[in-house]
């Protein structure tokens, strides 16, 4: 998938599940070497489980710069 297309579909999840929101706000809104470590943590988290490739894929998705800044501008509380 590009990058255009991770974005796309993170946030329709993001869209269908608030609490995925949140914690997609928090995570991108890291900085890139916070946001790493964090990752590494979940995807040692789900390690221990049967993920899809789907979900591995948009982990290290999220550890782009460009993919993180476009979910944490659209994810943004209003008000």
């Amino acid at each position: 998938m590009s990058p255009d297309e991770y974005v796309e579909a993170i946030l329709a999840v993001a869209a269908r599940d608030a609490s995925i929101a949140r914690i997609l706000r928090e995570i991108c809104a890291l900085d890139g070497a916070v946001r790493a470590g964090a990752l590494d943590l979940v995807g040692a988290h789900l390690g221990a489980q049967r993920v899809g490739r789907d979900v591995v894929e948009c982990l290290e998705a999220l550890r782009q710069e460009e993919v993180a800044r476009r979910i944490a501008e659209r994810l943004e509380p209003s008000g």
